[in-house]
Order: structure tokens, then sequence, then C-alpha cells
């Protein structure tokens, strides 16, 4: 199951991409009211509330297949916002978790190749960085002159909590997403941590789906790659992570309480711009496409 947040001639509504293709206008077709008009309030209603959407997508999924169009919208018409994060708190993120990023990132610095981090290194991204799939990301061009890339893996939580062991994480996952930590390395080197150069608006696509977990088999072995107008530059394996989904979940857990619709990036592999020879960072015009096995793409623009 895929869900997602878009407009088309109302508000926001909550809906499901079916073949990629098409999408389930869930808060349409909802057989009770009021209905769930996003991702988070879909989150809220728990259990209940998937059984009535996992329904609705199958049975608007027979529909299709006789060509049935009731509920339904064409995916290219309409805009695709970022599924969870709109309210609540900030977006959490792990900083160096696959090693050889951590290695190019180290040599980029004049750092010795080999410093690892000797635990988990966490910041976030504010809510007003978000931005969906197909949605434009700001050059910045006054304030950096190193905006950079980073596919990640996130985790969406369903179900709150603290001090989550390691072996019952998943009990806490609703489910997974995209994120591209955009960055601007120039500022991040010049306040002296992470905060201001990944904060600035549009710094953070997300999306264009949440894949619930039911349907992802293995969150630890999920191919990921990012192509910049079609050259790729990074491609990895979340099996490269250093420290995994429920590690992560685990240590973040730890003494701080975790809240349904939290988001959590894990990490990006290397080929960032910065660490390349020359640098190649972005610049207006050019677009990228991250992807994750199981969960989808998601293209920005950077404009002026």
């Amino acid at each position: 199951m895929k869900f997602l947040n878009f407009t088309h001639t109302e508000g926001v509504r909550l809906g499901a991409l079916i073949n990629d293709t098409r999408i389930v206008d869930l808060t349409a077709a909802w057989p009770t009211k009021p209905a769930p008009q996003s991702v988070d309030e879909l989150i809220a209603g728990q259990d209940i509330a998937l059984a009535i959407a996992k329904e609705l997508i199958e049975a608007c999924g027979d529909a299709l297949r006789n060509d049935g169009t009731q509920h339904t919208l064409a995916y290219s018409e309409v805009v695709v916002l970022p599924p969870v994060a709109a309210v609540g708190r900030n977006i959490f993120n792990v900083g160096r978790n696959y090693r050889e990023h951590i290695i190019e990132g180290n040599l980029a610095n004049g750092r010795p190749a080999d410093a690892f981090p000797p635990a988990i290194e966490f910041f976030t991204k504010p809510r007003t960085a978000l931005v969906g799939h197909r949605a434009k990301v700001l050059r910045h061009e006054s304030l950096t002159n190193s905006l950079d890339y980073e596919v990640e893996l996130a985790i969406v939580i369903g179900k709150g909590g603290r001090d989550i062991p390691a072996a019952r994480a998943h009990e806490h996952i609703f489910g997974y997403t995209i994120l591209n930590d955009v960055t601007a390395r120039d500022l991040q080197r010049l306040h002296g941590q992470w905060f201001k150069g990944k904060s600035l608006d549009t710094s953070c696509p997300l999306g264009p789906v949440v894949v619930h977990a039911s349907s992802i088999d293995d969150p630890d072995n999920l191919a990921l790659e990012l192509d910049v107008d079609g050259q790729q530059r990074q491609c990895d394996n979340t099996n490269s992570m250093i420290f995994n989904v429920a590690t992560v979940i685990e240590q973040l857990s730890a003494g701080m309480t975790l809240l349904p619709g939290d988001v959590i990036a894990t990490g990006t592999p290397k080929g960032v711009g910065f660490a390349q020879t020359p640098p190649k960072c972005l610049q207006v015009g050019q677009t990228m496409r991250a992807r994750i096995q199981g969960i989808g793409e998601l293209t920005n623009t950077v404009i002026a």
C-alpha cells in the first residue's frame, strides 16, 4: 500500500497510488465522515483506519481492472504534497551512516579516512524545509556556493514510544518514504554544526508516497540511487548502513518519546557532489531523481 497527500480541484486529500499511474481518492471514497484527509490522519486512525483504506484500495483496484474510474485520478494530473510531517515536529535525521560516504567526506574535509563516528549522529530539519514530489528546490545563490543532494530511506513512525528495544522497533513503524537531504555544505561548515546548512527552505524533498511497512520485506536491504540530469551520482543498498533501521529507532527513542507521524531519515551513501573531484554541486535547472526499491521515485528541479 502506497499512501500520499495530494491536491486536485479541492483541498488536501488522502490518496493511494495504484500501479504507479492512478490515485485512489481515499478521502472521497471513505465510507464514514469525517474522512481522513492526510496520511497523518490515517496514522492517527490506527488499525481501524488502515483496514478501511485497504478495503477501498482493493475495491478501486478491481474497478480499474474492469475499466471503472470512480474515485480515481491520474497520478500525472495531481499536485503531490509531502506525504507526512506537515504537522508536528522537526524531521529527524541520521548523519554519516554509510561507511563509504564517511570516508569520502573525511577525505574532502581533510580528516583521516578512518575517522568513524563512535555513535549515531542525530540532527533535525524543520518542517518549513519540506517540499513534495515534482516541487522546485531553491538554489539560494546568495547564501551558498555548495548546494548538495543526499538520497535517504526515511522511517515513518506509526506507534509512539520511548526506550524502544531494537527487537520491537518494527512494531512502531508505519512505513517508509524517500527523503532528499539537500544541504548547503559551506553553511554547514561555517556554523560549526549541521542544522543551518540543512534547513534552508525547500531543502527537504520528501515522498512521493509512504509505503506501508507490510509491503517492505526488509528495509535493511533496499537498493537506492540518485541521478542529476540522468547522470548517476549515488548507488548503494541500505544493507551498507552502519546502524540499521531497528538500531536507529532504539537509540533515538532512548529516553526520548517518539510520536506517531515522526519521520527519521537514515543517512546517505557515497557519491555526494561536494566530495567529487572537481565538486559537482547543484545548479539552476538541474533535476534530481531519487529512487528507492519498493517505494518509487522522488523528482525535484533546482530553480533560482
